[in-house]
């Protein structure tokens, strides 16, 4: 462990120095290697409590929740008893004075405290009434991250946050992951691109922790694709790592990714490239030397100032090209087609007014880079990570030096390579040159070569004369300009340290320049690490989902006898752990011949067939009604000691969290208690867009929704963390929080003995919570499920009545960052679920129904379009019923899902297309 000694002046007698945290260390543990003694932890919590943090990083507010890169203050032994900070109070038990009451209740003389909104009848004000920080601790919320006297940090404490879960009942799978250094952060993977760039509305281009919208969008793009790689390549039942709490790194870029404006500037770019192969003159596609995206324009600088706009864009000023509003652009698939012109652009910084400028490093032969080498290290890694996900830059070869050593690994993309020493790269660039050299007739992909060392005078000369002699392959270095100025005399030069406008003359603004801050890239890397995990056995009920079938002939023989007890795993394919290699199988059927088997045909799945690229359009129909669930039929919740705890959802108890898993029976099992006692009682709806009894869904509704769906899954956290959680970009101010509670309280109303939904707090310590009572789809989803795999087939009524709950994406499109873990497991196991029922349904035997089968494929794949396992199970359950159109509709499908994710059929899915494909000899049953 490091440790920085510093000498403290708070009293004449003390003196304090400070740990870095460091990965697994808890304060707890700290507190034992720096005083002697696990139990002395508050003595650091109070120490360190609120204390300005290395940048990036965020005060230290609660003491189970610590990062790698914080700094703990640690104060001298012999002064234990040292008081408090200035504004800090010895005591764990303070009442707020009665002038200052919490969640918008009345003093004794009937006044509202100031900066709350009385509980009146009138709109609460709207959500951008917010402060541009998280306020600080007030009497009318709890001390940032005040201790409980009850419970300790335990000595396993992490030191990154874990998802608050319930505790896992027996037949509730947990799920382990690596502790990361950081905490991991998230979006639902993959998500398409819009259907429409062109809106009209605004984009939103904020700037956190030094990143503007597209970088923040490039990383939110890695880690939703890295994630659905990995629900992707698990077996049924299994359980993917999932970091249990969404990062601040993660949230704050998560709110401030803006992928529409790289899509807008990339279809017209495309566009204005088949616009010029179209000419007759054979002009070539015009060179640009920079871009500039606004909240409503898009423009481009021409290399050639004297240049005509090429369309879709038309004359701006001072020679920049203008994409014209009413410019017809290509579709995405036509947009697919055509080669990127610039696949060297991207963000260098942002100009005073909000745009962000955008330079064609292909076009020049070096960026040099001055300043501080931590802020050079931050520039380069904000280049390489936009460019290693820019949605125009696949052709481009990136070259790090210095740094970035773990993103070949972690990144989805294979874009770029890492180089130990500068030298190795010098040697790598000369090969490449020599093989273009060789083969003329090869295209000559843009090489950057990032390199955040200071590069050796001998290195940066023979860099230079490599360069000199490319030709016209375009070669660029973006390297420190100290050593390597003198042999770039016409290069961009930019300070690396500079927080303020300096001018950027390739394309004649003053920028700010963009890089990301160090303790960001920490904790996004984590998460990209905690993404690419395999995945974990399959654990309690999860161990009953039936694996695939091995071979045709064998998914004739996956029928179980109709019995309660748990049945025999079924057999699974044995596979590699390499990906699949790309095919060149194209579409194999049009949408003419699927109408067609659609008209021929009576049962309920046409729909299905008819919707060739969407198959989860076809919804599931309401299920049997399920047999009455007892008290005994719950699943109960287990104790287990665990290193990090918060509250349970529904409950205002303490439960353990020793797995990053974001779900749990024990949830269940609390909101199970509140249905029996109060069945009219709210409920908050996330297996698809988020939903609560009361809630409008106009107005406030939403966020009401959110919060509602927030405090349920996670209660007990602090004012200035929910409002950080309910906004990472800009945090909602306490009086914002105090309406949107009084709001929720109205819409919910009270329990049949009068009390509230959500409870009032009558001091600062008292939690923000909902009542018990409250019950949630995703807790009955867990019941039905749980008690019904161990039961095979003759579990079918209750895991359909499960998916009958599922209305889409769990948590909607677009949930907030929080959300992220909840939303993996929920995915996960929605797809489970279907693929059971799928397998059941299929087989052949009195409980075959191919109309079911395909019901709950298409409700699967509503929750993930992205499961190959499903459309695996589509495939199966087509070529039983003999639909030769209807297979080539799946396969035609997840060819498309696998284009739009720019990846590789799992090799499971080739070879079931290969085999379905040639079996013609009529083996499988062929009766719908």
């Amino acid at each position: 462990m490091q440790l920085t000694t510093r000498t403290a002046t708070d009293t004449e007698t003390s003196s304090v120095h400070t740990v870095t945290v460091e990965e697994g260390d808890s304060l707890s543990k700290i507190a034992e290697e720096t005083l002697g003694n696990s139990a002395q932890w508050p003595d650091l919590f109070d120490a360190s409590r609120g204390k300005p943090q290395p940048e990036g990083l965020p005060a230290i507010t609660d003491p189970d929740v610590i990062y790698a890169g914080q700094q703990i203050t640690v104060p001298d032994q012999h002064n234990d008893q040292a008081p408090p900070p200035s504004g800090e109070s010895d005591s764990q038990e303070r009442t707020p004075p009665p002038a200052q009451t919490p969640d918008g209740e009345q003093t004794p003389e009937g006044q509202t405290p100031e900066g709350q909104t009385p509980d009146t009848g009138q709109a609460p004000p709207p959500d951008d009434t917010r402060a541009p920080s998280p306020a600080p601790a007030t009497p009318s919320s709890p001390p940032a991250g005040q201790p409980n006297p009850e419970r300790s940090p335990s000595p396993t404490t992490p030191a990154t946050p874990r998802p608050s879960a319930p505790s896992p009942s027996s037949s509730t799978p947990s799920s382990p992951t690596q502790t990361p250094e950081t905490p991991a952060p998230s979006t639902d993977p993959a998500s398409p691109a819009p259907a429409s760039v062109r809106s009209d509305g605004p984009l939103n281009l904020r700037i956190v922790l030094g990143s503007g919208a597209l970088l923040a969008a490039a990383v939110t793009g890695a880690l939703a694709l890295r994630r659905t790689l990995q629900r992707r390549r698990r077996k049924p039942g299994q359980t993917i790592a999932i970091a249990g709490e969404t990062s601040p790194a993660e949230a704050q870029l998560a709110a401030a990714a803006e992928p529409g404006g790289a899509a807008r500037l990339d279809l017209a770019l495309r566009t204005m490239a088949h616009q010029t192969a179209r000419q007759e003159d054979g002009a070539g596609v015009p060179v640009l030397r920079a871009a500039r995206i606004g909240a409503r324009t898009v423009h481009v600088l021409p290399e050639d100032l004297s240049q005509e706009p090429v369309a879709p864009f038309v004359p701006g000023e001072d020679g920049w090209w203008l994409l014209d509003a009413d410019a017809v652009l290509l579709d995405e698939d036509a947009a697919r087609d055509v080669p990127a012109p610039c696949p060297g652009l991207v963000t260098i910084g942002s100009t005073d007014t909000g745009d962000l400028v955008l330079l064609n490093l292909a076009r020049t032969s070096a960026l040099l880079l001055d300043g501080n080498p931590v802020h050079i290290t931050e520039v380069c890694t904000s280049l390489v990570l936009e460019l290693g996900m820019s949605p125009w830059a696949g052709d481009v070869e990136v070259v790090t030096v210095g740094f970035g050593e773990e993103l070949p690994q972690l990144l989805p993309t294979t874009r770029i390579a890492h180089m130990r020493q500068p030298a190795h790269a010098l040697r790598d660039l000369t090969e490449r040159l020599l093989e273009a050299h060789q083969l003329p007739d090869t295209t000559h992909q843009p090489y950057l070569l990032l390199c955040a060392s200071t590069l050796d005078a001998d290195i940066a000369w023979e860099l230079a004369d490599v360069i000199d002699k490319a030709g016209d392959i375009p070669v660029t270095v973006v390297a420190p300009a100290s050593t390597t100025a003198p042999h770039f005399p016409n290069a961009e030069l930019l300070n690396a340290s500079l927080s303020t406008p300096q001018p950027l003359e390739a394309a004649g603004h003053h920028i700010t320049i963009q890089r990301l801050e160090h303790a960001a890239y920490l904790q996004i890397t984590t998460a990209l690490k905690v993404a690419a995990q395999p995945a974990h056995e399959a654990e309690g009920a999860w161990k009953d989902v039936p694996g695939e079938p091995a071979s045709v002939e064998q998914s004739a023989q996956l029928e179980q006898p109709d019995r309660p007890e748990a049945p025999e795993r079924q057999a699974r394919p044995q596979h590699g752990e390499q990906e699949a290699q790309p095919t060149a199988t194209g579409p194999l059927a049009n949408s003419s011949a699927v109408a067609q088997n659609a008209e021929a045909t009576g049962e309920v799945f046409p729909a299905l067939l008819a919707a060739a690229t969407d198959p989860a359009g076809l919804r599931l129909l309401p299920s049997p009604a399920a047999t009455p669930q007892t008290q005994d039929d719950r699943s109960p919740s287990t104790d287990t000691p665990a290193a990090h705890t918060e509250p349970c959802p529904g409950s205002g108890e303490d439960t353990p969290n020793a797995e990053p898993t974001a779900s749990a029976a024990s949830t269940a099992a609390n909101a199970d208690e509140g249905t029996t006692d109060d069945p009219h009682a709210p409920q908050i709806r996330v297996l698809g867009p988020i939903e609560v009894t009361g809630v409008a869904g106009t107005g406030h509704g939403p966020r009401l929704a959110q919060l509602a769906t927030l405090l349920f899954f996670r209660p007990g956290r602090s004012a200035e963390t929910l409002c950080a959680d309910m906004d990472p970009a800009n945090p909602w101010s306490l009086s914002t929080l105090n309406a949107r509670m009084q709001g929720l309280r109205r819409s919910l109303g009270n329990d049949p003995d009068g009390n509230p939904y959500v409870p009032r707090r009558k001091s600062g310590q008292d939690p923000y919570r909902l009542s018990p009572a409250v019950r949630c789809d995703w807790t009955r989803f867990l019941q039905l499920v749980e008690r019904a795999l161990p039961a095979g087939p003759a579990g079918l009524p209750d895991l359909e009545e499960a998916l009958s709950l599922v209305r889409g994406r769990p948590f909607g499109g677009a949930p907030l960052p929080w959300a992220e873990p909840y939303q993996q497991e929920m995915t996960t196991r929605i797809v489970d679920v279907a693929h059971t029922v799928a397998t059941y349904r299929t087989a052949p035997g009195p409980h075959q129904d191919l109309g079911a089968a395909r019901r709950v494929v298409a409700t699967g794949l509503d929750a993930d379009h992205t499961a190959e396992l499903l459309y695996r199970d589509w495939c199966r359950l087509e070529h039983t019923a003999g639909n030769r159109h209807g297979l080539h509709t799946a396969i035609t499908r997840i060819q498309q899902v696998n284009q739009e994710l720019d990846c590789s059929l799992e090799t499971e899915t080739e070879q079931l297309i290969n085999e379905l494909l040639n079996d013609t000899d009529g083996s499988a049953s062929k009766t719908l």
